[in-house]
């Protein structure tokens, strides 16, 4: 079964699969998908290589509240979303700006204030905004509550209930959880292929579009992650890892090329997708660094 991702995520990998595909080892047993985020190498993954075991982790809860109500409630989340479709698609475009911010505000009301019960219509409301918001960007302010704007889209499709099916099914033997990418190091052993696509560094002051929790990923960040694969290598994993390339805006930037000098680093064409002037949105060099020099 080939599923693809239920929502649109920021420096989603959907376009970057075939060249990642080409590190995957030929027989993957155990998986681990640290900053899981959308999922698209996750799906690509469970849907052709059928690991055994899987972990999949973020420090957003509500994004993985959303695997696993998926996992674990698919059908009350396709009733729910089939609703607000039917809704949406009754609404003049005004009427759906509306329904959108009420939306918003009930999502962050429940982020505050809700309990696991709340947890299905939480979901429910983070794939409806997801698909209405300015191109599908997760981003909280400094008190955790989600701020992106409406995208005024027409006819979006909320409820892919075929695609929700097969990502349910697939989910099933994936174990989730929410917290910092440095507790999966308990699961990491030498039998373990790992996916690492955290927060990319900005190329400008101006450009740090995925702030998706309160806490920010600086420079300090990209160094303990560096470590953190380091280790995990020495540890015998096969780590792929992703990141921006600094040598888009500045070709005298060695950040990463210093940091993991003792990987593999390949830079590859990654169209760049959120820029809100849609002339500066094109082919960008992107970084995937990985072991399989020392593995292989």
């Amino acid at each position: 079964m080939l599923a693809k991702p239920f929502i649109k995520w920021v420096g989603g990998k959907s376009q970057l699969l075939e060249e990642i595909r080409e590190k995957y080892p030929h027989k993957i047993e155990k998986y681990c998908e640290p900053f899981v985020g959308g999922g698209a190498v996750l799906f690509d993954i469970l849907s052709t290589k059928q690991p055994k075991t899987i972990l999949i982790n973020d420090i957003n809860k509500e994004l993985i509240n959303t695997y696993s109500q998926i996992k674990n409630s698919c059908d009350g989340m396709i009733s729910q979303l089939s609703e607000i479709q039917a809704i949406y698609k009754l609404h003049s475009p005004e009427e759906n700006k509306t329904f959108f911010y009420e939306k918003r505000q009930r999502y962050n009301e429940l982020k505050v204030n809700g309990n696991d019960a709340d947890n299905l219509e939480k979901a429910v409301l983070f794939i409806f905004l997801n698909k209405t918001c300015f191109n599908g960007l997760y981003r909280v302010n400094s008190k955790g509550l989600f701020n992106v704007p409406f995208n005024n889209a027409k006819n979006p499709l909320l409820c892919d209930e075929r695609n929700l099916k097969i990502c349910s099914e697939l989910l099933q033997n994936v174990e989730m959880r929410v917290g910092d990418y440095k507790e999966c190091k308990d699961f990491i052993d030498s039998t373990t292929f790992v996916y690492i696509d955290p927060p990319y560094r900005p190329l400008t002051r101006t450009a740090d579009f995925t702030s998706y929790s309160e806490n920010g990923f600086t420079d300090k960040e990209q160094i303990e992650l560096g470590n953190f694969i380091t280790e995990i290598s020495n540890k015998g994993a096969f780590v792929v890892a992703s990141n921006s390339d600094p040598k888009n805006s500045d070709i005298n930037d060695e950040f990463f090329d210093n940091l993991y000098s003792k990987f593999k680093i390949e830079r590859v064409s990654a169209a760049r997708m959120i820029n809100s002037n849609a002339k500066k949105r094109g082919a960008i060099k992107e970084l995937l660094i990985s072991n399989i020099a020392s593995i292989f």
